[in-house]
């Protein structure tokens, strides 16, 4: 009888607990606070990169025509060879780094609700014609841009969240 109890007691407190994506509320006010979000623009190509994937992640792509929150946002890119050959004195491999500091601010008060930085890293392959080599630069700093916009991404979501 008291394992009975025991069991039934556990089953009904372990209803209650449930694990659930980051945006999937149930009244959607984090959907629509991530909607109302403008950003600031961009002065660098991956910069760019992040800015409009993020808006594709909160508005689906459009610019939000009523902001009630405004996102700072600087992004720097730096790309570096790591495998080096040493008899032709050239890189064979590469990483692209993209650093992204943002502030997130209500409008109305100007209350800043969130200060991050995050860093995405991607790697890539030298090759040996030129133009593929400076492709695979690009494609690199373009991954290493929309990893860092998922990162942005879920930090608003927790902040805009709670």
């Amino acid at each position: 009888m008291l394992l009975r109890t025991v069991v039934v007691a556990t089953a009904l407190l372990l209803a209650g607990c449930q694990a659930r994506p980051l945006y999937q509320d149930v009244s959607g006010g984090t959907r629509a606070s991530l909607a109302a979000i403008a950003y600031s623009p961009a002065s660098t190509r991956v910069g760019l990169e992040t800015r409009n994937r993020l808006l594709f992640l909160t508005t689906g792509g459009a610019e939000s025509t009523t902001p009630q929150y405004r996102v700072e946002l600087t992004v720097v890119s730096a790309v570096e060879g790591v495998l080096l050959d040493r008899a032709a004195d050239t890189a064979n491999a590469g990483r692209a780094v993209a650093t992204g500091t943002y502030t997130l601010k209500r409008i109305s008060d100007d209350t800043v609700l969130k200060l991050g930085r995050r860093q995405s890293v991607a790697l890539f392959d030298y090759p040996r014609q030129e133009f593929a080599k400076l492709r695979s630069v690009r494609d690199a700093e373009t991954r290493a841009a929309r990893e860092l916009a998922e990162l942005i991404y879920a930090d608003l979501t927790m902040a805009l969240g709670r």
